[in-house]
């Protein structure tokens, strides 16, 4: 399917008419800057394109509950801050919880107000984290954002000891 036939699908299997159908897809494609590539399929795609179309796809059809499994992961790091922005937009708007699972700390502070840690296995809860920055968050300069530091350095705490990393340096 192209992106427009992509995002359109899960309205089609719910028997939403198809120009209403049309209509909803375009503007979340416009929402995620994909106007001009609605014809395009996936292989004509860039990654990032690729994930927006999934990630718009999901969210369409406005399901009370996301949950995002590593979604960035394979994407390079400014691609992956324009999403996180994206993401965060999104989410403004429309207020879905989402369950986000990610092993990347300045990801989970970025996009969460709440990050739960996991034990190695078996995968218990170890500590759950209420991120104190305040939103709507400057994902391209987080690292300037009040509370990101301490944010980070309590997080980090609980995940090197359960990744077995002991006697860092201090610089």
């Amino acid at each position: 399917l192209t992106a427009l036939g992509n995002v359109e699908f899960p309205l089609a299997i719910r028997g939403v008419a198809p120009a209403g159908r049309r209509e909803k897809a375009l503007h979340w494609l416009r929402l995620v800057g994909l106007e001009g590539f609605e014809h395009h399929y996936p292989s004509e795609l860039s990654g990032g394109m690729q994930k927006r179309v999934s990630i718009v796809r999901t969210l369409i059809y406005e399901p009370a509950v996301v949950l995002l499994d590593e979604p960035f992961g394979a994407l390079d790091a400014q691609t992956r801050m324009g999403l996180h922005h994206e993401l965060l937009e999104l989410w403004r708007e429309k207020k879905s919880t989402m369950l986000f699972i990610t092993h990347d700390l300045v990801e989970a502070i970025t996009l969460s107000d709440q990050i739960v840690v996991m034990t190695r296995r078996p995968g218990r809860v170890k500590q759950i984290y209420q991120v104190p920055l305040a939103r709507p968050r400057n994902v391209f300069e987080i690292y300037l954002e009040p509370g990101f530091e301490a944010a980070y350095a309590a997080l980090w705490k609980h995940v090197k000891s359960e990744i077995g990393i002991t006697g860092v340096a201090k610089d």
